[in-house]
């Protein structure tokens, strides 16, 4: 007998059962899919804009290169990154997302499976169809988890909001655009010029 597989919802407010990384590791979706409280959102199946895959590629890039030679590791999706609340058991995971990138410092979170724990620094590119969920569902997950770091880059506009953890909460910055140098506190030592970056990607 099949096992039926699991309903798919964008809201989190819809009640279809509460799932576990030990579930998402069942599961064969042509989406791409993540757990936020036990719920499932997934990815639209189609490939991101082009212009996403720039911006994701060239921040990669200089991220990589930067963090080459120290303890701080840089990783795209897909790659797993789970939230624990207490217990580090698949089945008692109920928070696993695939940011666009992610770097993490602490060796310790490190598996062959992906990140188990916060990142300290976590890169969300909108696209059309995911805004509501980075904005709000994965805002909330990334501040309660203690993630230092949040950058959400829109690409089109070519603007960048950074939300630091600041005593459990998230302080936002001004909107970051062409003419701003943009420093991390995360990643120690990390500036980015927007008018460079933005320079050749359209």
């Amino acid at each position: 007998m099949e096992t039926e597989k699991p309903h798919i919802v964008n809201e989190p407010d819809i009640e279809y059962g509460v799932y576990s990384y030990a579930d998402y590791l069942t599961w064969q979706f042509d989406e791409v899919a993540e757990l936020i409280k036990g719920k499932i959102f997934k990815k639209a199946a189609a490939a991101p804009k082009r212009i996403h895959q720039r911006v994701s590629a060239k921040l990669l890039t200089r991220l990589f290169t930067y963090l080459e030679g120290k303890t701080c590791q840089v990783y795209d999706a897909p790659f797993d990154v789970r939230f624990t609340k207490g217990s580090k058991e698949d089945c008692k995971i109920n928070d696993v997302v695939q940011p666009d990138i992610c770097v993490i410092c602490d060796p310790v979170k490190l598996d062959d499976r992906g990140c188990i724990g916060a990142p300290d620094l976590i890169v969300e590119i909108l696209s059309p169809g995911n805004s509501k969920t980075e904005l709000k569902h994965k805002f909330e997950l990334y501040e309660s988890n203690g993630v230092k770091e949040y950058w959400v880059i829109h690409p089109e506009n070519q603007n960048l909001l950074i939300y630091t953890l600041t005593d459990r909460k998230y302080v936002p910055s001004p909107l970051l655009t062409s003419g701003d140098i943009v420093e991390s506190v995360a990643v120690e030592g990390f500036k980015l010029d927007l008018e460079d970056f933005f320079r050749d990607i359209e």
